[in-house]
This record gives C-alpha cells, sequence and structure tokens, in this order.
C-alpha cells in the first residue's frame, strides 16, 4: 500500500485569546473543520483569570472563543458542536442563559455538558467547540 501525507492541518493563533498554557493549539484548521480547544477565562490582555463572578467568567469564555472563529475566518453560526465542562451542575443555569446569548434556535449547536472535579487552573467553566466553513 502506498500511502501519500499531506499537511492537511493549519494552525489558528490569535492574541485575541489566550495563549495555550500547555502542549496545545488555541485551534487547528482541518479542511473546512475548526477544532478549538477548550478555552477558559483568561483575559488575554491581562494574563489574568476572570473568576470573581460566574457571569463574567463565562462571558470572557465566549469571547475567547470568539476571537478564534474570528481568526479562522468564522463566527458563532459556523459551530456545529459545543462541549461545556463545569465544576459543579448547580452552575448550570447561569452558564446556559450566557451560552444562550451566542447561540439560538437552528443556530444552536449539538453540545453537551459534563460536571468535572477539577478544570485547569480551577476554573469554574471551560468550552470547547468544533465549526466548518
Amino acid at each position: 500500500m502506498n500511502l501519500k501525507i499531506c499537511n492537511v492541518k493549519k494552525v489558528i493563533n490569535t492574541p485575541d485569546a489566550p495563549a495555550p498554557i500547555g502542549p496545545y493549539n488555541q485551534a487547528i484548521l482541518a479542511g473546512n473543520t475548526l477544532y478549538i480547544s477548550g478555552q477558559i477565562a483568561i483575559n488575554p490582555a491581562s494574563g489574568e483569570l476572570v473568576t470573581d463572578d460566574l457571569e463574567k467568567e463565562t462571558e470572557q469564555v465566549m469571547s475567547n472563543l470568539q476571537a478564534i472563529l474570528q481568526a479562522a475566518d468564522m463566527d458563532f453560526t459556523n459551530v456545529v458542536k459545543c462541549s461545556i465542562f463545569i465544576s459543579d451542575m448547580n452552575n448550570f443555569g447561569e452558564i446556559n442563559g450566557i451560552y444562550q446569548r451566542y447561540f439560538q434556535g437552528d443556530a444552536a449547536p449539538a453540545r453537551e455538558t459534563v460536571e468535572v472535579a477539577n478544570l485547569p487552573k480551577f476554573v469554574n467553566v471551560e468550552i470547547s467547540a468544533i465549526a466548518v466553513l
């Protein structure tokens, strides 16, 4: 069998979203599909965590996702799947309330929300996404 290896992935990186805190990229564009790494509430301008208020924290996460989408010439209407990880399921309603401002009706992607024991830097919420052109 003769395999041909092609470079089909492109790293997406923007200073408008937090730099990775480990060995990964903000996002990878493979063909017409964008895989966005889990975003937490790090303010990219200051490098500081936004965790003093759950609404502000969730807004920062969504802002970080938006910056990465824009760096790939996409927006929230391109998102087809989200994974939401939260540290306390009792926060689901408040997080969902912020999240739904970005996704409504037929524009809402598939998703799951999972409570986990801990998240990076002990934040309350982390969201990853998959988008397509």
